[in-house]
């Protein structure tokens, strides 16, 4: 099975779910469900429907399903779980737009640029309280009580994860003490969490053992951290026509990716005159002599090289627990398809 057939097979059913749980019941909350609809990519900002594919790539709840499938059980049965993941991850970007200050995502304009913070933090939490109902609708499934329960369980520690990651994602912005360690422990909160979550519940609910779905957990989580990584890659070394951002943004907004911490480490052990990222992030507006002074200092430390290894590694862990789990059949061969995908993206 091509990607392209699991694209054509799962996501018309991950978009109805979807628009089941966030169908409109009452008019007067039309622009409240607009917000939503508009974050997801149905809407324009009139919340006239659009074809435009600007509402995310679902990847979360193709992984959840296709961890179920791969695993002996039925995907149908774990479309709630899918609508659940993505709700939750959408959520997460609704506000982290606002607490980051980000006018577009996705090529648009942001839902706080266009309706203000407050709403927009409102349809956030709308978006929360959504994804813990799509879950509840595991209950029609016809499957065990306590697969349904354990699946809350892993799902509401997942939403925690995700708040202390962010938590700690905000609190490394003045700080030039953050070390790999550090962000390690940020990212496998505020990213890897969710995938890990994705393919342990696609396998708890599709086999109802704890170890095997475990170790798909671990997969997930292994993989996130390998995305993040390149994604900090491409924050940093993307070309702007491919990835819609432009070039270095990620040094312009003084984030701490991980070529920039373990820059910021090695840089620890160097006389001060040599170090140029610390005191290039040290000021509150970084021009571009500036980026140009951190992208010479990130090749000569090997920051780049040394996070495409680190993403590599954490790739190969990911594929290990995925052939350690021991299934042979499409739902296997569309993760790893899936998983190749996902870090060898150039957007």
């Amino acid at each position: 099975m091509s990607l392209q057939d699991i694209f054509d097979r799962y996501l018309p059913a991950i978009e109805e779910e979807l628009r089941q749980v966030l169908s409109i019941p009452d008019q007067r909350l039309d622009p409240f469900y607009g917000m939503m609809h508009y974050h997801l990519g149905w809407t324009d900002e009139s919340f006239k429907a659009t074809r435009s594919q600007t509402g995310g790539k679902r990847l979360r709840p193709l992984f959840c399903l296709l961890a179920c499938q791969a695993v002996g059980g039925e995907p149908q049965q774990a479309l709630p779980a899918a609508a659940a993941v993505e709700l939750i991850h959408n959520f997460s970007l609704l506000h982290d737009d606002i607490e980051d200050n980000s006018p577009t995502r996705r090529h648009r304009t942001t839902v706080w640029k266009i309706w203000g913070e407050p709403q927009a933090i409102n349809a956030g939490d709308g978006m929360f309280a959504l994804a813990h109902l799509a879950l509840q609708r595991l209950s029609e499934k016809d499957l065990p009580d306590d697969r349904v329960l354990a699946a809350c369980w892993v799902f509401d520690q997942t939403c925690l994860a995700l708040c202390e990651g962010q938590y700690l994602d905000m609190s490394f912005e003045d700080r030039l003490d953050v070390d790999v360690d550090r962000y390690l422990a940020m990212i496998r909160r505020k990213t890897a969490a969710l995938l890990s979550c994705s393919t342990h519940l696609g396998a708890l609910l599709g086999s109802g053992d704890a170890g095997l779905a475990t170790r798909y957990a671990r997969f997930g989580e292994n993989l996130g951290l390998a995305f993040q990584i390149e994604d900090d890659i491409l924050g940093i070394w993307g070309e702007e026509k491919v990835t819609g951002k432009p070039q270095a943004g990620d040094i312009r907004q003084r984030k701490k990716s991980l070529p920039i911490v373990y820059a910021l480490q090695q840089e620890a052990s160097l006389p001060v005159f040599e170090q140029r990222v610390r005191e290039v992030y040290r000021r509150k507006v970084i021009d571009e002599d500036a980026i140009e002074v951190v992208l010479g200092s990130l090749q000569t430390l090997g920051a780049r090289q040394y996070a495409q290894q680190m993403a590599l590694d954490y790739y190969g862990r990911a594929l290990a627990e995925l052939e350690a789990a021991g299934m042979e059949n499409e739902g296997q061969d569309g993760l790893q398809d899936l998983a190749t995908l996902l870090v060898n993206r150039k957007y």
